[in-house]
């Protein structure tokens, strides 16, 4: 039993002996021993367990070149340059020292702020995020995504407690147009950091590495010995094409690339709309087989979070994009990168074809140019980059021409999108700072504007300011020119003392300064038997009053007739979670939150869909009712025109038929009954046709010339029987049927046929 105790009592002391801390101090014993060289799995760097275990659950096993090169020197502690091609895994380079050092330093939520991660785009900060969560899961670190529209002043109260910056894409933020912001992020940066800056064509500008005051800062490019600066397996071809023959060949290229996934990329958010908008029309036969997609930087964050998931998860989409998506985002199994509009520069072409042939895949690149962006092809060449031509069949081409010039006539508001692309696309050619590439007079803006559908061309206002500007620029020249040469000819002709008429007109005063004190245009109010002074309106004092009162200017707000506010979901968020959101005030964003956000959001949506469906049945079902009531009542008027036009062609024969006086001759067997075998004795005669009780009966008539007067003889032979005609009644009665009666006879006529008979009998 004491030998069992004792033995109890080593693993209890083995188990002491090995805190925390002397396992961080035995990793750190290592950094110096490594060698990239032999690296070849992530457990053979001195890493800790927890890190070892999320990167292995999150598929990363081998790290790629870039990895090895740098993990190590960072975990050192030097500044860091790191360069290499896209989709090299540099953001893995980066994370991993960060969370390792964060690790042995035992930083904990209570210490603050201990790594910050810049980037250029807010989805490259997500997809950071992202990784950043996965690979370290099993530390007790905390992280946070600021990405703009929130608060920062809890994160700039702390920011001088952090000790590590990184730089992802760190060209881009050094750039121009995020100038002013670093400045300003830089001014709270503590002295005594590391900073890790990387990008796949990384700055080497003094005057730009300057300003972070990096110290002794290694350059580390595991490509620069390469024969090409984009990846291997990437093909890459251009196309030269005149500009109003850009809409025919992306329409053409996509109806040919169904089933693939491709990123399309246009220089402005405007461009963008249109094309989405204009492309979603025109492909609404293949919607089922190909899901467009937009993304530009005047989507709402959320939104654009959700689209870019969105993509990452399809495998046949298209994405109309601006440059927003070129930097640093992994969209997997990309099979084309389609640059509609010439790059900036080599740096722009680079990030932008690297969106595909990622780590170790095949990809296409297309790049579009138009004859006077030809010079583009030979910086590429400089740089060492393979393109080559590719021509295109004339057969292969299909305008959508007349097709957009439709949908614009009969919608406006895309119309409208359509012009504001067109001048957007302009004005970005003469931003542009490479004037041999982009020459805005090279442009046929006509048949361009036309190729958009615009039978009209858009007036193009920016370069009428400039043609306007420059020609007041060459005006003033020549006045002042003027000016030096009416200045000379005064000093030629200067009045001597013996001039009795010089100085006839002359100046008093020049440059006359009018003292008026502020008290003469002040406004002053006697109030109670006091004067009071107000002070002039500002616009600042109005926007700060309605601040004051938290007016929101220019918002639309409707009630209902129980006085509640009616939310329209197209323009706010109508969901519980979704208002508590946007009344969040803190700093960062939670995902989570947004996910679920999201997903409220759009239940409320599809519900909305599903309203607008039922009315839309709804209006077709009346519709269809109306049509069907019109044409019965069409029918009805139409049958009554028959029976009316029946009922006047039957007066006509009745009238034809009558003798002068109106009326209708009877039929004599009526009178006198039918004739006997005696009285048909001729056979010759003419043949006449009566009405005997609803049958034919023909009859020969002869007369004679013997003195005793004509005779009549009547040879009765039946020649077919007739129904009786029926009369056709109208719609409105049809069981009841009209007998028309023919007028009555007159005694006294009757007796008069009666007469001339017996006279022609004897």
């Amino acid at each position: 039993m004491a030998a069992n105790s004792k033995k109890k009592v080593r693993v209890y002391e083995k188990k002491k002996h090995n805190p925390e801390t002397e396992i961080i101090a035995k990793l750190q014993s290592k950094y110096e021993k490594i060698d990239e060289t032999q690296i070849k799995k992530f457990y053979d760097l001195p890493l800790s367990i927890q890190t070892i275990k999320g990167l292995k659950e999150s598929g990363y096993i081998k790290p790629t070149d870039i990895q090895k090169q740098t993990i190590g020197l960072a975990l050192r502690g030097f500044d860091i340059l790191g360069q290499a091609k896209t989709g090299s895994g540099k953001t893995l380079a980066f994370l991993i020292p960060v969370i390792e050092t964060l690790y042995c330093k035992r930083w904990t939520r209570m210490d603050g702020l201990g790594a910050l991660i810049i980037t250029p785009t807010r989805e490259l900060a997500c997809q950071i995020f992202e990784t950043l969560r996965k690979v370290g899961r099993y530390h007790s670190l905390s992280a946070a995504l600021v990405i703009g529209g929130k608060d920062l002043r809890y994160e700039r109260e702390r920011m001088d407690q952090f000790s590590i910056l990184v730089l992802d894409e760190a060209d881009r933020c050094l750039d121009k147009g995020f100038e002013e912001s670093m400045d300003a992020i830089i001014e709270n940066f503590p002295e005594s950091r590391q900073t890790l800056l990387f990008s796949a064509t990384q700055t080497k500008s003094k005057a730009e590495l300057s300003r972070l005051s990096l110290k002794d800062p290694i350059y580390v490019s595991v490509h620069e010995k390469a024969t090409h600066v984009t990846p291997e397996h990437l093909q890459q071809v251009y196309v030269v094409c005149n500009l109003e023959d850009k809409m025919t060949m992306l329409y053409s290229f996509l109806r040919k690339h169904l089933r693939q996934k491709i990123i399309v990329f246009f220089s402005t958010c405007k461009q963008v709309k249109f094309m989405y908008e204009a492309f979603r029309r025109l492909t609404e036969k293949c919607a089922r087989m190909i899901k467009l997609i937009p993304l530009h930087g005047q989507i709402h964050q959320l939104k654009r979070i959700d689209i870019y998931q969105t993509f990452c998860r399809r495998q046949h989409a298209v994405l109309f994009a601006t440059d927003v998506a070129s930097r640093g985002l992994d969209f997997p199994d990309v099979d084309w990168v389609v640059q509609m509009d010439c790059p900036e520069d080599v740096n722009a072409y680079i990030h932008r074809a690297g969106r595909t042939a990622r780590f170790k895949s095949g990809g296409n690149s297309l790049l579009v140019v138009l004859p006077s962006e030809e010079n583009i092809i030979d910086q590429l060449a400089i740089r060492g980059i393979p393109i080559s031509e590719l021509k295109i069949r004339p057969s292969y081409l299909q305008s959508p021409e007349q097709e957009l010039a439709a949908l614009l006539a009969r919608n406006s508001e895309l119309k409208q999108t359509a012009q504001r692309s067109f001048l957007a696309y302009i004005k970005s050619v003469m931003k542009m700072r490479d004037k041999k590439i982009f020459n805005l007079h090279a442009l046929d803006t006509d048949a361009f504007s036309k190729s958009l559908g615009l039978t009209i061309p858009p007036r193009i206002r920016v370069l009428a300011r400039r043609e306007k500007a420059s020609q007041k620029k060459i005006e003033k020249e020549d006045d002042e020119s003027s000016e030096e040469d009416e200045e000379e000819e005064e000093e030629e002709s200067v009045p001597t003392e013996s001039d009795d008429e010089g100085d006839v007109l002359t100046i008093k005063r020049r440059d006359i300064d009018i003292d008026i004190s502020d008290e003469e245009f002040q406004i002053n109010e006697v109030k109670d038997g006091k004067e009071k002074i107000l002070k002039p309106v500002t616009k600042a004092a109005v926007a700060k009053k309605m601040l004051k009162k938290k007016i929101v200017p220019n918002k639309k707000i409707n009630f209902d007739e129980d006085g509640q506010e009616i939310l329209d979901p197209t323009k706010s968020k109508v969901s519980e979670r979704g208002r508590e959101y946007d009344q969040q005030t803190g700093s960062g964003i939670n995902i989570e939150l947004a996910k679920e956000t999201l997903r409220q959001e759009d239940a409320f949506d599809k519900e909305l869909h599903r309203k607008k469906i039922r009315e839309r049945k709804r209006e077709a079902k009346r519709k269809l009712k109306e049509q069907r009531k019109l044409a019965s009542q069409e029918e009805e008027e139409e049958g009554e025109e028959e029976g009316e036009k029946e009922e006047e062609s039957e007066e006509n024969e009745e009238e034809d038929s009558a003798d002068s006086d109106g009326y209708v001759m009877p039929d004599p067997d009526e009178i006198y009954g039918k004739r006997t075998e005696s009285e048909e004795d001729n056979d010759d005669g003419d043949l006449v046709y009566r009405k005997k009780e609803g049958e034919f009966v023909k009859r020969k008539v002869v007369s004679s010339d013997s003195e005793s007067g004509s005779e009549i003889d009547e040879h009765e032979d039946k020649i077919h029987r007739l129904p009786k005609r029926k009369l056709k009644t109208s719609k409105d009665d049809r069981t009841s049927k009209k007998k028309r009666e023919l007028p009555s006879v007159s005694k006294n006529l009757r007796a008069d046929e009666e007469l001339a008979l017996q006279l022609l009998r004897h």
